[in-house]
Formats: structure tokens, C-alpha cells, sequence
């Protein structure tokens, strides 16, 4: 009988998330002040009133997603709740691991919307606009679109990969925009139920994305880094790790690498865990985990009335 805390991504955003946080909870609505202070500017502004066109833009997005994240831990620490003595694991997908390594201490949450924000940038300026693409593929096997992106690539002679293994059949593929296409059409010849090209910026969690991985290897160096309090278990290698040094490597590695969320949910159920935590914006994780293993429980806290129930549960 064991608690993990899961972290959203990108696409969990939405206008207006927090503010009934940050209204209900001083502890919260100082980890949006944290925020602003650190990248100096009012993001708690545009996190609540919008334009939604600009909170989407990933690097405001990323450090958005964080501090709703963490301005729902404070809420909770704020009546007593230990995330060392109640949670077993967290993870987060994507930019929410490093929502879920602020949330065990593993940087100050300045800190993190420092590295969220030089994340967004670089993972922008990686590849021009329009050169790369990213698709959603449903309802197809892993070794078929795994076959589709390695005959594209070979096809086409440009990079295109597994991005997200977000389980329940989706797989998402990366990589330039040619290779994506032409794996996207092929993977509808295998059988795929859909396959869908996504709205995105850049192709993330491609080999493209290796620019951004050398500057959040620099970054990560310059920022004080503590072990965290809980293990995290890690995008890339779907295994726990409270060494700083190696989670530092695994954030650098998986600006290129594959999300294996389903397997990290997989992982959850073979190593006890029955409960899943989705802490901050949406309910995107814990629809994924159900799909994934109906036997692991979901409950999501972003609302006052989420954390107060959470805190029933965990009294």
C-alpha cells in the first residue's frame, strides 16, 4: 500500500489554473510570487487572465505547469502534510519531473522556474520553425510505429524517433518534419486507428533537441542541487534515483529522449504503489493511468477542494 505523486506536462495548461489556489492558500499564492520574482516578471498574470496564446508558448507554459504544482504541495504542507512520510515515489512527465524534483527539494522552486524557463527557450531554439513536427499515433503496436519512424528515417534521411509512450495505445513520434510525416502516413498503412500531426513548436524529446540538451547541461551545473526527499523515478530509465549528480544526467538526457510514462505506471503497480496522486493542472495523467492499470487508484489535486480532500485521505 504504497502513495506516488505524479506531475503534469505541457498541454495540461489552462487559463486561470491556480488562482483559487493562491486565493485560498498564502503559501500557495507565495510560490506564484516566488516564480515572478525569479524570472522577473508577472507570470501570475498571464497564468490567470491570459492571452491563452502566450501560456502556451512553452517557455511559459513549462514554468507556468511547475508553480501550480507547487503552489498545490504548499497548500498541503501548509496543514501539516509530509511528502517524505506519506509518498513512496513521484515522477513527472516531461517538464513535470522537474515540478516533481521541486516538490522532494531537489531545487528551490526559484530555481526550477529559472531551468523551466531556459528549458522552453532552448528547446525552441533548437530546430527552426516549421523544420520539425511531432504526431500522435493511436491504437498501433510499439514495434510498428518503432518500424515506421526507423523505415522513414531511412526513407527520408532525417531523424525521426519515439517521443511519448503515454500508454493506452498512444504513442507520439518526433523528429523532422518530412520523416514525421511520411512515418505518420505509414503507421496508418500498418493499422493505426489515428494518426494525428500535433500542434506543436518545436519536435521535443527528438535527437534534434540535442542543442537544448548541452545548455540545460550547463544549467543544471550552475544551480545548487540537493538530494531529494522522495525518489523520483525518472523519464529515461523508469527507475528511482535520490543521487543528485545522476538525476542532473537523467533531466539532460531526456531533452532527447523517449517519455516512458507507460512504463513508469507500469513500474508504480509492480513496486506496490495502488495510488496515484495528479498534482497541479488537469487530470491528463490520471486518465492515462487508468487506461494503463485499472488496479492503481487516481485523484487529482488542484483545487481547494481536491486538497482538502487529499488531506482527509492521507489524515
Amino acid at each position: 500500500m504504497a502513495v506516488a505523486f505524479t506531475f503534469p506536462g505541457q498541454g495540461s495548461q489552462a487559463v486561470g489554473m491556480g488562482k483559487d489556489l493562491a486565493d485560498t492558500f498564502p503559501e500557495a499564492r507565495r510560490v506564484f510570487q516566488e516564480v515572478d520574482d525569479a524570472l522577473g516578471e508577472n507570470l501570475s498574470k498571464l497564468i490567470w487572465e491570459g492571452p491563452e496564446e502566450t501560456l502556451t508558448l512553452t517557455a511559459n507554459a513549462q514554468p507556468a505547469l511547475m508553480a501550480v504544482s507547487l503552489a498545490a504541495i504548499r497548500a498541503l504542507e501548509a496543514h501539516g502534510f509530509s511528502l517524505k512520510e506519506k509518498v513512496a515515489y513521484v515522477a513527472g512527465h516531461s517538464l513535470g519531473e522537474y515540478s516533481a524534483l521541486a516538490a522532494a527539494g531537489f531545487v528551490s522552486v526559484a530555481d526550477a522556474a529559472r531551468l523551466l524557463r531556459i528549458r522552453g527557450n532552448a528547446m525552441q531554439a533548437a530546430v527552426p520553425a516549421g523544420e520539425g513536427a511531432m504526431a500522435a499515433i493511436i491504437g498501433l503496436e510499439q514495434a510498428d510505429v518503432e518500424a515506421a519512424c526507423t523505415e522513414a528515417a531511412q526513407g527520408s534521411g532525417h531523424v525521426c524517433q519515439i517521443a511519448n509512450d503515454n500508454g493506452g495505445g498512444q504513442l507520439v513520434i518526433s523528429g523532422a518534419k518530412a520523416a514525421v510525416e511520411l512515418a505518420a502516413k505509414l503507421c496508418t498503412e500498418k493499422g493505426a486507428k489515428r494518426a494525428l500531426m500535433l500542434q506543436v513548436s518545436a519536435p521535443f524529446h527528438s535527437a534534434l533537441m540535442a542543442p537544448a540538451a548541452n545548455v540545460m547541461r550547463d544549467a543544471l551545473a550552475g544551480v545548487t542541487k540537493h538530494a531529494p526527499t522522495v525518489p523520483v523515478v525518472s523519464n529515461v530509465t523508469v527507475t528511482p534515483t535520490s543521487d543528485p549528480d545522476e538525476v542532473a544526467r537523467r533531466l539532460v538526457e531526456q531533452i532527447t529522449g523517449r517519455v516512458r510514462w507507460r512504463e513508469t505506471v507500469e513500474w508504480f503497480g509492480a513496486n506496490g504503489v495502488t495510488t496515484l496522486y495528479e498534482i497541479g493542472a488537469g487530470k491528463v495523467l490520471s486518465g492515462l493511468a487508468r487506461r494503463i492499470n485499472r488496479d492503481i487508484a487516481t485523484s487529482a489535486v488542484g483545487t481547494p477542494a481536491d486538497v482538502e480532500a487529499a488531506l482527509a485521505a492521507f489524515a
